[in-house]
């Protein structure tokens, strides 16, 4: 082909260009036999080349190509040529440079692409000849476009309150091109250039910063490519708000102008209001209280007094006082006079003189009233010596020679060969207590009396016999009787958490199996000749009305001893379990008990204790010990002082023992971390026909007022199907903190997707909102027996719930009597009761231990409550043995002594 010398600058400048272009776009042009003589490197380029396309439904794409100069071009689809007869071949010429150009077009058919689908990518290009070689296009890959039907992940409905953060997840269907998400609001597009709440993350969930009450609203989640729309079903998203109390208003004027009346206040649940279905206030919206106004008395006179004797000036008279009642409170005064007057008869005002007879009739009748008098007086004398002969006779009368029965105990000589029981001489002249349930109360104003004014004499008259357990129908005989008396109407009617036992001046314990809950009377604490018959009794919160005040919550155990009002002459201990997490500047820790009114009072500030005061205190990391010289019912109740303040949480995840439905349950408990809360959760799942499936977890549980969530997660989806509606439950901050709301627990409800499906395999995630959490690993065969079951057989506490005498102490009798004897007086060297109090880390209390007559006694005392029935005796006795004390045979007693 013959050129014209001007154009081969412009062509060389054309093929430079087109190799350029060509190596960035992966071309490769190779020259193919170049015609003799002819220009060099004179290589076709591509002015149009193809492009990616998909075929959408059934419709074939159209794929061109252009170059110049170019003799032929052809394509070549997936390394093989198209035929000829597919290319629709048009021939110009190039405006630019004059040069012959060629285009062509092929179509292709969903068909052909199909042919190859799932092996690789069906691909084409076009290969251009011309005189001095060829060169190829861009590859252009054709695609089958396609949007499932079905989102993989849906929104989900949610409830919210207000300011909490909502999330909604969205996973569009799979599609090629990847679909693009949108969000509608109640059919309106969510653009979150114009609203900086929400934001959408690259996972095309929707994200809703603080909720509103504008956020209210149905959510749609919208998929679009070239194929279809898809639409996601709409997720309700409810902003609730909880209500919360105004302030109260002020006190009523009494009712009553006159006497007794009420006062109330009230407050509404407007602060705010509740909305979209959010909690009512809790508590009482009206408080009424007793008032009294003192009613006006008008005066009324008394009768007359007789007629004087006629006076010397021919009158006698009369009088009245207004004292019948007299006028108070404002009252009217009596109308009238108080003295009246009138004129005597002529013969009584007749002037007269008293004669011998009438003195001598004087004389005798001051004589006989002189020995009328004196009589009286001998009378009154005999009837208060009777009286103190009979009160005497009540109080030691009813003597019981054989009221205690000799306990045979063997010496034990595990621990140490020295520290030997004994077998002392029980019988002894006792009486029963008859006192009255509550002191009395002595002095102006109401008093408070009972229904029954004295305790029921639970001994009788006749022998008695201690025993260690009591049968049950005693037991039960016991609460009947008690519970005729109107302050035990709140005790329990069964027997399971309650203990009872009759003890004299040798002392005892009681406890409640499995609860943590005793009660120690050391020797002497009842006094010589009485005969107390004591219960301890375990109290469910829902059943006793504890008010707590503004953040108090309750730490132990509602626990009752008594009978209230007894006499006791050395402090007992009653021990009782908590939750709180101890510390100086996080709580302040309160001792209340329940007054014989009903009433709940603060009878100790924990570390803030008086020595002579009548109750006292030691904490321990999971239980407190009470010393008290009067019985009553006690709780322990706890103020948080800052956001550190932390209470233990145990967590316990049940499940069924057997599943004969498609359906399985996960509950998970979230209770106060003592045993009685564990105890009563496992008898409710024994009732349930439940498995311990994990084993048991502590979680600290902050004074944050965020709630606790729960939630499930990696189910594999295959196996099982989740029927929770929403990504976590939560139970509310102050369901758990006020501690009076038991059994606190959530439920996980799995489905299998098929009756042979029997592992399962998941985790559960318990967390407080910006506090602490644990996660379970679950891993069973929901068919058998998980090895976690034998937690649920509660581990025995010593055995029997009353021990009496000596049977009930870890410390032989006459032993303790011996190291009470030595370490009392004080030793100049200082091996006394301070040091031991020392190497038993009790040296916190020795202000408390002084002010008692025997501080050994004390320790002693605490020493058994804390350590019984696993406490190492061999260890107290290396402790006491250690102080130095100069009569190496001291604590040792001979076989004789016992």
């Amino acid at each position: 082909m013959a050129l014209l010398p001007g154009l081969w600058p412009a062509l060389l400048g054309i093929v430079l260009a087109a190799r350029l272009r060509g190596s960035g776009a992966q071309q490769s042009a190779t020259a193919a036999n170049p015609v003799p003589g002819g220009p060099p490197d004179l290589l076709p380029h591509f002015l149009l080349e193809p492009e990616d396309v998909y075929i959408v439904k059934n419709k074939p794409v159209l794929l061109a190509c252009k170059a110049t100069p170019a003799t032929q071009i052809f394509f070549k689809c997936n390394s093989e040529w198209v035929r000829q007869a597919d290319h629709v071949i048009e021939r110009s010429a190039d405006a630019a440079s004059g040069l012959p150009a060629m285009e062509v077009r092929i179509n292709v058919s969903r068909q052909q692409v199909e042919k190859v689908f799932g092996l690789e990518e069906y691909w084409c290009q076009c290969v251009a000849w011309s005189t001095s070689g060829t060169t190829k296009s861009q590859k252009a890959y054709i695609r089958i476009a396609y949007l499932r039907k079905n989102f993989e992940q849906e929104p989900q409905a949610k409830e919210v309150a207000l300011e909490q953060g909502v999330v909604l997840p969205c996973r569009p269907p799979e599609g090629i091109p990847l679909a693009e998400v949108e969000w509608l609001r109640n059919e309106d597009p969510v653009d979150p250039a114009l609203d900086p709440n929400v934001y959408i993350t690259r996972e095309h969930s929707l994200v809703v910063r603080r909720a509103r009450l504008a956020d209210t609203a149905n959510y749609t989640c919208v998929a679009k490519n070239i194929v279809a729309r898809r639409r996601s079903a709409s997720a309700a998203v409810t902003v609730y708000v909880n209500g919360g109390w105004s302030t109260w208003t002020e006190w009523s004027v009494c009712s009553a102008s006159c006497g007794r009346g009420w006062q109330k206040r009230s407050r509404s649940c407007t602060n705010p209001a509740p909305l979209n279905g959010g909690a009512f206030c809790e508590g009482q919206n009206v408080q009424k209280t007793a008032c009294a106004t003192l009613c006006p008395v008008d005066g009324s006179w008394s009768p007359w007094s007789k007629w004087s004797a006629c006076g010397l000036d021919c009158t006698h008279w009369r009088s009245r006082e207004c004292a019948d009642p007299a006028p108070r409170n404002g009252g009217e005064d009596c109308p009238g006079a108080g003295l009246d007057t009138r004129n005597c008869t002529s013969d009584l005002c007749a002037p007269t003189t008293s004669g011998p007879e009438d003195v001598a009739l004087y004389v005798g009748l001051i004589a006989v009233a002189v020995c009328l008098l004196l009589l009286l007086l001998v009378l009154v004398l005999v009837y208060c010596r009777k009286k103190e002969g009979l009160d005497s006779d009540v109080a030691d009368s009813s003597i019981l020679t054989s009221g205690f029965q000799p306990v045979s105990i063997k010496p034990s000589k595990a621990d140490n060969p020295h520290l030997l029981t004994i077998q002392p001489d029980l019988s002894t002249t006792t009486t029963t207590y008859q006192g009255s349930l509550c002191p009395r109360q002595d002095g102006p104003g109401p008093k408070f009396q009972l229904s029954n004014g004295h305790l029921l004499s639970p001994l009788g008259s006749g022998r008695h016999t201690l025993h260690h357990s009591s049968p049950t129908s005693e037991a039960e005989d016991f609460v009947a009787r008690l519970s005729t008396q109107s302050y035990f109407r709140s005790l329990p009617r069964g027997v399971s958490n309650m203990a009872y036992g009759t003890f004299n001046f040798l002392g005892g314990r009681l406890m409640i199996p499995n609860t943590g809950v005793s009660l120690l009377i050391p020797p002497d604490a009842i006094p010589r000749g009485k005969i107390y018959e004591v219960y301890l009794t375990l109290h469910k919160p829902e059943d006793v009305r504890l008010p707590l005040a503004g953040g108090q919550t309750l730490l132990s155990p509602i626990v009752s001893c008594g009978p209230p009002g007894v006499l006791l002459t050395r402090p007992v201990i009653l021990a009782m379990d908590h939750c709180g997490e101890p510390g100086p500047d996080s709580w302040s820790l309160h001792l209340k008990k329940q007054s014989c009114e009903g009433s709940w009072e603060d009878v100790l500030h924990l570390g803030e204790e008086a020595p002579s005061h009548l109750y006292y205190c030691q904490l321990d990391a999971g239980a407190c010990y009470v010393f008290t010289e009067q019985l009553g019912r006690f709780a322990l109740v706890g103020e948080a002082l800052s956001v550190a303040a932390a209470k233990r949480l145990k967590l316990l995840l049940f499940a069924p023992l057997a599943c004969t439905s498609l359906e399985y349950n996960i509950r998970v408990y979230c209770l106060h971390d003592t045993h009685e809360a564990v105890k009563e959760v496992v008898q409710l799942e024994k009732q349930l026909g439940g498995q311990l499936i994990q084993e048991p977890r502590e979680l600290r549980f902050k004074d944050s007022y965020h709630n606790l969530r729960l939630s499930v997660h990696d189910v594999p989806s295959s196996l099982w199907k989740s029927k929770l509606l929403v990504s976590y439950q939560e139970i509310p901050f102050y369901h758990i903190w006020n501690g009076t709301q038991p059994h606190q627990h959530c439920t996980f409800t799995l489905e299998r997707v098929s009756p042979n499906t029997s592992e399962l395999a998941c985790k559960v995630w318990v967390w407080q909102v910006e506090g602490d959490g644990q996660s379970f690993n679950i891993n069973l065969n929901i068919t058998k027996d998980t090895r976690f079951s034998e937690l649920l057989a509660l581990e025995s506490e010593g055995g029997v719930p009353a021990l009496v005498g000596p049977s009930a102490f870890k410390i032989p009798f006459l032993i303790r009597q011996k190291i009470i004897t030595s370490l009392d007086p004080p030793c100049s060297r200082s091996a006394d009761w301070r040091t031991l109090a020392q190497k038993l880390h009790l040296d916190s209390h020795l202000s408390f231990f002084a002010s008692k007559p025997s501080p050994t006694a004390m320790i002693l005392n605490l020493w058994e409550a804390r350590h019984f029935p696993n406490g190492n005796l061999s260890q107290l006795a290396a402790a006491v043995a250690g102080l130095g004390q100069p009569n190496a045979g001291l604590f040792t007693v001979s076989e004789a002594e016992c």
